[in-house]
């Protein structure tokens, strides 16, 4: 079995199963008509017939509530959890399955203290009358929790929060991964697990086909289930009124998980990904893995983190709120892993029927991420590559002038290919002469005929191509590996070589060193030789 030397032959060569799945979703659990507090108004005046909206109404539903609550746990026998500040949550409930039977119901109920939205009375003045009256505002407070740890037969393990104040939020946590392998033993498909995801599978492709039928209706069938079985805030009366909860996506993870023949495959993947992408949490780098559009107006800090625990490296890049991890699992497979945090980035909306465009979004963005790792890692080389791109070519009685390695135009064309590569639909001229003008000399530098010479340059050249029928172009698989093997030749071996060796580097430094050590050895050679003056 050959070692592989760089992410590139990892990837290509000692991946023996890989899975997409969703994994870990939290999804949000509220009453449309409470969202706002003019409906709260209109749900103890117009539905509960009082006279007065105010929060001193709500006090009886909260005490009615948690009373269901501990005549739940009561009822059924299960134990009341104190989840302590500290304490991890997944941990507990990790105690309750270790002895669980894989039946349906509820685990264990959890209590925590957490901030939330509720709805208070303040007092106000009416500046005409001076009479005082009630109005509601929307405010934070530290209220009770209750966590309902369940398992479900077609889901597994999960959990359902409701906060214990009005308006009585809640919050459904779910695994993707559990749901995949529930589906799997109802198959009859065999499996070793990883964790809570998957290490190997009888039928790798029925078992991808089980990860991608999870959809809003999955979801939306638990939901209701559930909040039929666990105490409930609102009455039978409220929800025929129409006061029911409605599924939004507030968090969602997004995984590609890839099973190395062996522990020294990752090590290697993780060197090199660590070693030529620490630019990865770059403006330019995250449109590209994302791809959307940056500006200076864009929120969020783009860098790129490598977080060490123990020896495990994981690399970071964020794009607003949302993020990408990529890390070695359990020292058997590269977990990538795209977490959405706020679906308004991409321009989706929340609602749980934008699940399969949030899923696109996210698993391409996992591709991009290794296509680029790839690619940097396993570059173009050779003569004839190197003449492709440097030297003239001629179509047809056409002859078109090669790209000089190490003019400035070519280095900002290349770097300019490198940003526009993963753009999902391709790029316009603009897009080019963009990002091309500010190496140029600002807005403006590259005139609309010295676009057409340069698109017309790197067609010829086989670093890009027309999308037939647009105006828009794509950038080819040699002109990526092009690109970023000639930028980082000319920027990291050039520039930083001559740097040392030149009269102005650093005397102390390595490559000085040896060139010094390589012309006294010249000089000797040439006395020996008989050459010398």
């Amino acid at each position: 079995m050959t070692i592989p030397r760089s992410a590139a032959e990892v990837l290509e060569g000692h991946v023996v199963f890989e899975l997409e799945c969703i994994d870990r979703m939290y999804v949000n659990l509220y009453q449309p008509k409470l969202a706002y507090a003019s409906g709260v108004v209109g749900f103890f005046r117009g539905h509960r017939g009082m006279p007065f909206a105010s929060s001193a109404l709500m006090d009886p539903i909260t005490k009615a509530f948690v009373a269901g609550v501990h005549r739940f746990v009561k009822d059924n026998g299960l134990d009341l959890v104190e989840l302590k500040k500290g304490v991890r949550k997944d941990d507990v409930a990790l105690r309750y399955l270790a002895d669980h039977d894989g039946s349906e119901g509820v685990l264990f109920v959890g209590r925590a203290q957490e901030k939330a939205w509720v709805y208070r009375t303040e007092r106000r003045t009416n500046p005409v009358t001076g009479k005082a009256y009630p109005w509601l505002v929307r405010a934070t407070a530290m209220v009770n929790a209750f966590y309902f740890y369940c398992f479900d037969k077609d889901f597994g393990p999960f959990f359902i929060k409701f906060c214990s104040y009005f308006p009585y939020t809640a919050k459904l946590c779910l695994n993707g991964h559990h749901w995949a392998q529930q589906q799997a033993k109802a198959a009859g498909i065999g499996f070793e697990a990883l964790d809570n995801g998957f290490l190997s599978a009888e039928g790798p492709v029925k078992l991808q086909k089980i990860c991608d039928r999870l959809g809003p209706a999955h979801i939306e069938r638990l939901v209701r289930k559930w909040l039929g079985k666990l105490p409930h805030p609102f009455t039978a009366e409220d929800r025929r009124a129409g006061y029911r909860y409605e599924a939004s996506v507030l968090q969602a993870e997004f995984s590609l998980t890839q099973v190395l023949d062996r522990p020294l495959s990752g090590r290697v993947f993780f060197e090199d990904v660590v070693r030529g992408n620490l630019d990865a949490g770059r403006a330019e780098r995250v449109s590209l893995v994302f791809g959307r559009r940056l500006s200076r107006r864009t929120p969020g800090r783009f860098r790129t983190r490598v977080i060490t625990e123990g020896v495990a490296p994981s690399l970071h890049a964020e794009y607003k709120s949302s993020h990408i991890k990529q890390y070695f699992k359990l020292g058997r497979a590269v977990r990538t892993e795209c977490t959405i945090n706020d679906s308004y980035d991409f321009g989706v909306g929340r609602k749980l029927v934008n699940l399969p465009e949030l899923r696109k979004i996210g698993f391409r963005a996992n591709r991009r991420l290794l296509e680029v790792e790839q690619a940097s890692s396993d570059p173009m080389s050779g003569e004839a590559a190197y003449d492709k791109v440097c030297r003239p070519v001629h179509d047809g009685d056409q002859r078109v002038p090669g790209m000089r390695f190490d003019a400035p135009t070519t280095q900002g064309l290349l770097q300019c290919l490198v940003a526009l590569r993963l753009l999902p639909d391709g790029f316009r001229a603009a897009d080019l002469r963009r990002l091309l003008d500010p190496s140029r000399g600002g807005p403006g530098a590259t005139t609309q005929g010295r676009m057409s010479y340069y698109l017309r340059q790197l067609r010829h050249h086989g670093l890009i191509e027309r999308v037939p029928h647009t105006h828009r172009y794509l950038v080819t698989d040699a002109g990526l590996s092009a690109a970023l093997f000639l930028t980082r030749a000319y920027n990291r071996f050039m520039l930083d070589g001559l740097a040392e060796v030149t009269v102005g580097g650093c005397d102390t430094a390595p490559l000085r060193r040896a060139v010094r050590a390589l012309d006294a050895e010249l000089s000797r050679h040439a006395v020996r030789s008989g050459l010398a003056a």
